[in-house]
């Protein structure tokens, strides 16, 4: 073993063996390279005020070497802010910017130790290396059975876990917390679990209320008092579109310092939060009580990063950070959250108008961009094909009876003919 890595989990075992036991084959082995292309560059960068012979980016005229048809569109950056590589962790201006928003956003973090976040490219990156760390084959990835498809490919195919599923909602269409708990305690002869919670929820659009929150906590808990090493990964890719009366903070917060045995991780970004889908921006943020377990965690995370894609795009983030430094930013997303929740609003009037009879009943939502119809008498994907194929009309079919509709992306003038036109198409396949 490269002795960079060694030296990273001797660190991990004497401050927190715990999380140490937690990591991966891989984990164990990744290190960040600190004599390399990379370190020597950065060290030429602070010290070479004459010629710096070091990394491969050209210069001309004492700036990066750009095409002018390029820069033309983007003439109001810097050469120096959107061609350069950016750092394997992220602009640091940016992982500060976004670790300032995420305490004004998740008040319970006030006096949490939690890590700088480390920039991805987006949500899936930060999942990917949360898989790379911690995943062996046969571990257990405990996800409820309403869920986002590419936790399969993440977690299951790339890294051979086993995917364990719970029921969502309980029977009184609440989040299933006892279900969560039996799902983490099954796994306590193999004294580890890798949790991810998703809320806003993927394809639901639920997320729990205040006391949910608390019993998911407990459920963590109760499961790491019983001796479960619990990788605690909140993705809060939809973070801060809460409509109604569910929690308003991700329980990254909460899960920080909840007990030796349980490792929080928040995965999140721009793409959804700040509408900026094809930036390709993203966070991966840990927390421990230990300065050291963030430190050598966030070595790991880099080595992964250098071992896969060196670098994010330096442009986007350039553009997401000079966003969040804008005195408009706020004001502008708040008109945005305003136009969601309305969406929101609407499709939630429409369904509850009692215009659509028995053919269909919907699961709980309150938060995010999709909710979920759930079909009676007809299978999702016959309705599904139908509205695509009379109605040029796009919905999700997910598994036998639920049919996903992202009302973000239809205007709210449209969800009216949108929601009448899928019950046209039902009530023909039944008829």
């Amino acid at each position: 073993m490269n002795p960079l890595a060694q030296q990273l989990n001797e660190t991990l075992a004497t401050e927190c063996p715990n999380v140490y036991d937690m990591l991966s084959a891989l984990g164990k082995a990744i290190y960040f390279p600190k004599e390399g292309i990379l370190s020597q560059s950065a060290e030429a960068k602070a010290k070479a005020k004459k010629f710096n012979a070091t990394i491969g980016i050209a210069i001309e005229n004492g700036q990066p070497m750009h095409l002018k048809v390029i820069q033309d569109t983007l003439s109001s950056y810097d050469p120096k802010d959107i061609y350069e590589y950016a750092p394997p962790a992220g602009k640091p201006e940016l992982r500060a910017a976004w670790r300032t928003k995420m305490i004004k956003e998740n008040p319970s973090l006030e006096g949490k130790n939690f890590s700088n976040p480390v920039a991805t490219n987006a949500l899936t990156h930060g999942l990917s290396i949360v898989a790379d760390l911690f995943a062996d084959v046969g571990d257990a990835v405990i996800i409820p059975n309403k869920n986002w498809e590419n936790y399969e490919l993440t977690f299951g195919i790339r890294r051979g876990a086993q995917i364990v599923e719970y029921p969502l909602y309980n029977e009184d269409n609440r989040f299933n917390s006892a279900g969560l708990r039996e799902a983490l305690l099954s796994q306590k002869d193999k004294g580890k679990a890798i949790v991810v919670l998703n809320f806003p929820n993927n394809p639901t659009g639920y997320s729990p209320d205040p006391q949910e929150g608390d019993e998911i906590v407990a459920a963590i808990h109760d499961a790491a008092e019983a001796g479960v090493n619990v990788v605690a990964v909140t993705d809060d890719a939809y973070f801060g579109l809460f409509f109604e009366d569910s929690m308003h903070e991700s329980l990254f917060g909460k899960l920080a310092d909840l007990h030796p045995r349980v490792l929080a991780i928040k995965v999140d970004g721009a793409t959804k939060e700040e509408y900026v889908w094809g930036f390709r921006v993203g966070f991966i943020t840990f927390a421990s009580t230990s300065d050291k377990v963030l430190a050598a965690l966030e070595q790991k995370t880099m080595g992964i990063i250098r071992a896969t894609i060196s670098s994010g795009p330096h442009p986007s983030q350039t553009f997401v950070l000079r966003a969040l430094q804008s005195p408009e930013f706020d004001e502008q997303k708040a008109e945005k959250y305003d136009v969601m929740k309305q969406r929101a609003n609407k499709v939630k009037s429409l369904l509850d108008s009692g215009r659509y009879g028995e053919v269909w009943s919907y699961y709980p939502f309150n938060s995010g961009y999709f909710m979920c119809l759930k079909l009676n008498g007809v299978s999702a994907e016959a309705v599904r094909t139908r509205l695509l194929d009379e109605y040029g009309i796009g919905t999700i079919a997910l598994g036998e009876t639920d049919l996903r509709v992202a009302f973000s992306c239809i205007e709210e003038p449209n969800l009216e003919e949108l929601f009448d036109t899928i019950y046209k198409a039902v009530t023909e396949l039944i008829g």
